[in-house]
């Protein structure tokens, strides 16, 4: 790779270069796109078996590796160590087994894999331009930057292209010439398209090595610009916690792991976009340099909240495979920001000559992790099926409120084995939910007990009657609760208008208006959603939500038609009910 000082104004080809790797990486393109149709067949489905998973995660690694590691000098070390890697990956694959049996955790397991071989990649670039085991920080950071920038420049390349070929297709379609929009419908076609436009981006891009250059050091100079930004909010957040209190982020613990997250990414993110690769790359401006000294301070208290946060959920849920990923997310967030803080408290202002080994030693670290939790060899579904069962069998959790769409579709080959377990349990109860979740063949087969408890309580808690002494029926109760009528925030009115009629109002489309402001102002926006109230009513033990609309039946309508042929059309004045609220009819008539 040439240095920043090298770079050609024109973008021109550097002496040395391989002229002849567009071609070659556009070809590998070319033949990856069409093994992975070959592979994949006509048509959008998932119905992959074990072997034909595993020849495509093969495909994909070893053309990608081969187009963002192969070199003129030592090429045929990048083509070992791309299939090596790609053979690596096809055998893990093939070790979970079918996708068609794989749990909804599995797909972090490929994300773990990619992970692994994204950091992998520049670990061996650097490697192989040193001739030996060798990492220099400098060569491996220069090579981690570039893949990034050549990899998301190569798909905007790809994407003008589709949408060049879509202009021309819908072009010669104007004068009834269609073979070009026949061809891009072809699965066969955009598949090989794809992986053509991609090599050759690819290639083009390696060969001007300025226009990389270029545009990798736009990325880190914006990115630099805001690590200012970033700082600011973060310790504005972290300075107010002591004073909000920690209540509003405990009630929220669904999104504040990941959010939390996101922050210390950023902060890392932005941190290396001003300290670089070498001291000779750090941003000297002191807000950025005090920008990223922030953003080192700051991540280890949001780590430490995003810990707290989801240990309070496993502890409030038990484990299931997304919270244990979770758990290995924030516990690699935890090590990387306490690392930083390290550094930061030893180094001072000179805190980046500190991090920069550190970087390298822990891109080893989730290097070696993430391939380790890219193979079964560590079961998250094995053991959150073990931790929601102890829930279950101590108590701690009843069978109304246990997860058993969880256990039977979301736990994998574990889950379903417990349940078979249980289909023998001693408890009645436990057995027969077994039983019914097992006859289930889709997720949404399995009702789910819990949410609907959940339900219900919220149902009784926003519910008021309208009639004074009047109690809300059990059954209509539970009908609201499954329509999800008066829940969450939805505060509700009931009127019963016979023991097996009633109308559900919202209060919010019965709020009293806002006082008519001095100044004028818009019209308040139309409340589409609202209804002028839901009737519901009790048909064979059940209580339905109804229809205003008179419903008709098979002698109805031949009469209908029959009268309508002969002229019998006529105005009839019939007494009607009708909906009053505060004197003012509201809605249409009920009949």
């Amino acid at each position: 790779m040439q240095t920043d000082e090298a770079i050609a104004g024109d973008g021109a080809p550097a002496e040395g270069t391989w002229v002849a790797r567009p071609l070659i990486l556009a070809a590998i393109g070319l033949a990856a796109g069409l093994c992975v149709h070959l592979i994949l067949g006509s048509g959008y489905h998932s119905h992959l078996s074990t072997i034909e998973a595993a020849t495509l995660t093969g495909v994909v690694l070893v053309a990608g590796l081969a187009g963002f590691t192969l070199e003129r000098r030592l090429w045929w070390a990048s083509i070992l160590f791309s299939a090596a890697t790609a053979l690596i990956g096809a055998l893990i694959v093939g070790w979970s087994g079918s996708p068609e049996d794989w749990s909804v955790g599995e797909g972090w397991r490929m994300v773990s894999l990619l992970l692994a071989v994204a950091i992998a990649a520049p670990l061996f670039q650097a490697a192989r331009d040193e001739g030996a085991r060798r990492f220099p920080y400098p060569v491996v950071h220069d090579h981690a930057w570039t893949n990034v920038v050549l990899f998301g420049a190569c798909w905007v390349f790809v994407g003008i292209v589709f949408a060049l070929a879509w202009l021309l297709a819908m072009l010669f379609d104007l004068i009834k010439i269609d073979f070009l929009k026949e061809l891009l419908e072809k699965d066969w076609f955009w598949r090989s398209l794809i992986g053509l436009a991609f090599g050759a981006a690819l290639g083009l891009l390696r060969e001007h090595d300025g226009v990389v250059r270029l545009l990798q050091r736009v990325v880190a100079m914006v990115l630099a610009v805001l690590a200012p930004v970033l700082a600011v909010g973060l310790v504005l957040f972290v300075l107010a916690l002591p004073f909000t209190g920690l209540n509003a982020l405990w009630e929220a613990t669904k999104s504040t792991t990941p959010i939390l997250l996101f922050c210390v990414v950023g902060a890392l993110i932005l941190a290396n976009a001003v300290i670089g690769n070498a001291p000779g790359q750090e941003r000297r401006f002191p807000l950025l340099r005090y920008g990223a000294m922030a953003l080192a301070a700051v991540m280890l208290p949001l780590a430490v909240l995003a810990a707290v946060a989801i240990s309070l959920r496993t502890g409030q849920y038990g484990f299931t495979p997304e919270r244990l990923w979770a758990v290995v997310f924030v516990a690699i967030a935890c090590l990387w920001a306490a690392a930083y803080l390290v550094a930061l408290v030893r180094g001072r202002r000179d805190w980046a000559a500190r991090v920069r080994p550190l970087n390298l030693a822990l891109a080893f670290v989730v290097c070696g992790v993430a391939l380790v939790l890219a193979t079964p060899l560590v079961s998250f579904n094995a053991i959150s099926t073990r931790d929601q069962l102890a829930r279950l069998e101590s108590g701690k959790v009843t069978p109304e409120q246990f997860d058993w769409r969880a256990l039977a579709f979301d736990f994998g080959q574990p889950g379903r084995t417990a349940l078979k377990k249980l289909q023998a349990s001693t408890n009645a109860v436990i057995k027969a939910r077994a039983n019914e979740v097992a006859r289930a063949e889709m997720r949404w087969d399995v009702k789910d007990t819990g949410q609907q408890a959940r339900n219900r309580a919220e149902v009784t808690a926003n519910t008021r009657m309208l009639q004074p002494g009047a109690t809300l029926p059990e059954g209509l109760r539970e009908r609201m609760a499954q329509g999800h009528n008066c829940t969450r925030e939805q505060k509700c009115g009931v009127l019963l208008i016979s023991e097996s009629e009633a109308l559900v109002f919202e209060d919010g489309c019965f709020a009293a208006p806002k006082p008519t402001p001095a100044r004028a102002s818009p019209p308040p926006p139309v409340r589409i959603a609202c209804r002028d109230g839901i009737r519901y009513r009790l048909e064979d033990g059940k209580w339905e939500q109804g229809s205003s609309l008179r419903a008709t039946g098979a002698e109805d309508d031949q009469a209908i038609s029959a009268g309508y042929a002969a002229g019998k059309v006529e105005i009839r004045t019939v007494p009607r009910r009708q909906v009053y609220v505060g004197g003012v009819p509201v809605g249409d008539p009920f009949e």
